[in-house]
């Protein structure tokens, strides 16, 4: 065997009867839908030794960190990709080669994404440089002089030359001006200074692309889950004692959500350009308060899914999404999201839509409230929901009609078992 690979070295250009060691580190493909990977932090420094399998570098892509390990052992011999930088998966970021190994004579860096603020920074030095010019001033080279030996702002300075030219004299007076005008005092304040970390930047880039690019339409409806209550307390016991597995109430609404969806599809689709796409299976995420920030973990083809099968799904998203061990694919590609507030006692709240989805349902807390049933007025436990949609996509009516089917079926909760 050791004769067969050094001959292969030798057909393929390893060099006087060596055999290469000179190991590429690329970009991770962390999912079928990443395209791009962050650098977060470098584990190893330039130069260091690292072994096969060892924690080399962090990716951060979409809402998801990853310690990436060393494919191979050796030195780390050069990093082309340095900390906070895109990049396209796939490309060479590092070369793992041991002290003495020769390494291929080009090695460039790795291409990297242009960041929005680095796209929009030649735009903002040409307005710049725009307003520059129309704020030229005339001033003679003596109270030019002066305003820099003052370190004033020449554009507060109003000239008294001809054509408005600023002299000498007009500098005097500025000065004069700002010893006399009352100093201000600012009383003394402490500012803590938290830098958004790279998650909280991806949750601010989707609020803000959400709010500004779709037209956002909010519908209330009250629930009554009383019978839906009772049904849940039937199930926890034996479910639980069956499969380890205690039903909550956002399972039992992701349930009614998902046959809401297979009867109102247009709810479960996405704008593309002028084309609206109606997905033929759902996606549902269900938003999550984790300590890297809002995340969105998703239940793939959650209508093939039995009430107890979403619960288990849910169950190991959550933990996976709490732990860092989330896959991007578990945390992308959604269709319809769920964001319940109803444990921290919210009650009605306006939700914004995760693009490039159309609707999103918040849920408020169940509360015991008394209410009038066939003319009698007794205690019901209800629940708010707020629906909010694309108007783009979506309008009232069609969206009215999912909120009433998504009502119909809390309130009769055997239909979720079938």
């Amino acid at each position: 065997m050791p004769e067969v690979i050094y001959i292969l070295a030798l057909l393929f250009g390893a060099g006087k009867g060596e055999i290469s060691m000179v190991t590429d580190v690329i970009m991770p493909r962390l999912g079928l839908l990443m395209k791009t990977g962050t650098i977060g932090k470098w584990l190893k420094k330039e130069g260091e030794r690292v072994e096969k399998g060892e924690p080399l570098f962090e990716v951060e892509a979409e809402k998801v960190t990853k310690k990436i390990e060393a494919p191979e052992s050796g030195i780390l011999r050069r990093i082309l990709a340095p900390e906070k930088v895109t990049i396209p998966v796939l490309q060479r970021i590092a070369v793992i080669a041991e002290q003495d190994e020769p390494l291929p004579e080009k090695l460039e860096a790795a291409p990297q994404v242009a960041s929005k603020e680095e796209v929009a920074k030649p735009v903002v030095e040409k307005a710049e440089e725009a307003g520059k010019e129309r704020e030229r001033v005339i001033i003679t080279p003596v109270a030019r002089k002066m305003v820099a030996e003052y370190k004033l702002d020449i554009t507060r300075i109003r000239g008294t030359g001809p054509g408005g030219r600023i002299v000498k004299e007009d500098v005097l007076r500025t000065v004069e001006e700002a010893k006399q005008a009352p100093a201000e005092v600012l009383p003394a304040e402490k500012v803590q200074v938290k830098p958004m970390t790279y998650v909280r930047k991806i949750i601010a880039e989707r609020m803000l692309q959400s709010q500004l690019a779709t037209a956002h339409v909010t519908l209330n409806m009250t629930v009554d889950m009383t019978e839906a209550t009772k049904l849940r307390q039937r199930l926890l016991e034996e479910v639980e004692k069956a499969t380890g597995i205690r039903v909550s109430y956002t399972d039992m609404i992701a349930k009614a959500v998902t046959k809401a969806l297979r009867e109102h599809s247009l709810l479960n689709s996405t704008l593309d350009g002028d084309n609206i796409k109606i997905f033929d299976y759902i996606h549902l995420g269900i938003a999550v308060a984790a300590e890297q920030g809002l995340m969105v973990p998703v239940i793939r083809n959650a209508d093939k899914k039995s009430l107890i099968e979403i619960a288990s799904t849910t169950r190991d998203l959550i933990e996976k999404v709490r732990t860092g061990t989330a896959s991007i694919d578990e945390v992308t590609g959604g269709t319809f999201t769920i964001t319940n507030l109803g444990m921290f006692g919210v009650e009605t709240f306006t939700p914004i839509i995760n693009p490039p989805e159309v609707a999103i349902l918040g849920v408020g807390g169940i509360v015991e409230r008394p209410v009038v049933v066939d003319g009698q007025m007794v205690v019901r436990s209800m629940m708010p929901l707020s629906l909010t949609v694309d108007h783009r996509v979506i309008d009232g009516d069609v969206a009215a009609r999912f909120l009433q089917r998504v009502k119909q079926i809390l309130e009769g909760p055997y239909l979720l078992l079938i």
